[in-house]
């Protein structure tokens, strides 16, 4: 008992008690955007397509249903400028959080293997790393770490594009940059490095040139030379569908590393249930519910960042994703007080420190509140 927990950071929303505490105090209630859990209905298309798929006796596959994953192939031509994927290089997995964490561990990572990610990051990149034995490495430049990296110890790459926390959006060209530093580090050491795109938030874009001309996946072609090698892009249906209860979600790219995945899977039991399958085949071929959604969380945005910015907060990167990664303007000020000032106004966000150091002096703000809260939020925050 305590084997892997002792390597293992607190879980951080477990500190955030005592202001949430404050938070709830407060006489109109809390407004808590301190959680990317999204609040809205689950579309009536796909909640008629998991209770139409709930007589299901038998095991569903680990590979997915053909139906999953030819929906997931029409998916990626139609929505990320991903043509002609092989329906056989998908994998449905049981939400997008349980491949990040299990990742380093299934392509057999251990000691003395390098696993890099944003230098603000999900802090899963860095969990899964420390569950496998390996070494989680913050890194603002994959690409020149990689061109770097004498002696091959670099194995694992993760982006994330839209970035949680801070909406940061990676172009063809940085993509580019990327898989080329990581095929040169793979010829030059004779051991392969892998490149897993985390793309959630693909589909939630507000500024140009990404709202008009899309989120680039790493598969895109422009990105991956039309050659998938060592390529993964992990994608999730809990945000830009509401499917968060679901635990729906998918990776897809080389089919030699997705084949190599479902083996390892197959044998521990990681299945996604057949009517959830079901459920993901009608979100995905459905753009009607995803515009709804994302139009829904362009006001809250819009509402939002008015209101902090009127309150005296600064609003940084942010062109894409969930969430407002935000600062005071007059000056730096460590997170956890911003998040005790909030929690004052009965306001509860999440402290930079949850995604790395470099996130010390600002706080994450997520879009994930009723128009009521976001409403009450704003006139609490300019005194309206």
């Amino acid at each position: 008992m305590g084997l892997l927990t002792s390597t293992l950071p607190d879980f951080p929303w477990d500190t955030l008690a005592a202001a949430t505490a404050t938070a709830r105090a407060h006489p109109r209630g809390i407004v808590d955007l301190s959680v990317g859990t999204p609040v809205d209905p689950t579309p009536e298309v796909v909640r008629q397509a998991l209770a139409q798929a709930a007589d299901a006796p038998g095991y569903p596959t680990t590979h997915g249903t053909p139906e999953l994953r030819e929906a997931v192939v029409r998916w990626f031509a139609r929505r990320r400028g991903v043509p002609g994927l092989d329906a056989d290089a998908v994998l449905p997995t049981v939400g997008s959080k349980e491949l990040v964490a299990l990742l380093p561990s299934l392509l057999g990572l251990g000691a003395g293997d390098v696993v890099l990610h944003p230098l603000v990051a999900y802090p899963t990149y860095d969990v899964g790393a420390r569950l496998a034995g390996a070494t989680a490495e913050p890194c603002a430049d994959p690409a020149a770490r990689l061109a770097a990296d004498d002696g091959g110890a670099v194995r694992l790459v993760w982006l994330n594009s839209p970035g949680n926390p801070d909406g940061a959006v990676l172009g063809v060209a940085a993509l580019r940059g990327v898989v080329d530093a990581a095929r040169a580090a793979s010829a030059r050491h004779g051991r392969s490095v892998v490149i897993a795109s985390d793309e959630c938030y693909a589909e939630l874009a507000w500024d140009e040139p990404w709202a008009s001309g899309g989120v680039p996946s790493l598969l895109d072609p422009r990105a991956s030379g039309g050659d998938l090698t060592g390529l993964l892009a992990l994608s999730s249906l809990s945000k830009r569908s509401n499917l968060a209860g679901y635990r729906a979600a998918f990776a897809a790219g080389d089919p030699a590393l997705i084949a190599a995945l479902l083996e390892v899977r197959k044998h521990a039991g990681l299945m996604v249930p057949g009517p959830v399958q079901a459920a993901m085949v009608a979100a995905l071929d459905d753009d009607e519910h995803v515009a709804t959604q994302c139009a829904r969380y362009a006001r809250r945005r819009r509402v939002l960042r008015a209101a902090f910015e009127e309150a005296g907060y600064e609003v940084d990167g942010s062109q894409a994703g969930l969430y407002l990664w935000l600062r005071p303007a007059g000056g730096p000020q460590a997170a956890r007080v911003t998040v005790d000032d909030l929690a004052s106004l009965g306001i509860l966000v999440a402290p930079g420190t949850f995604y790395g150091v470099a996130g010390a002096g600002h706080v994450r703000v997520a879009l994930t509140a009723s128009d009521e809260r976001v409403a009450e939020a704003a006139a609490r925050l300019t005194g309206a």
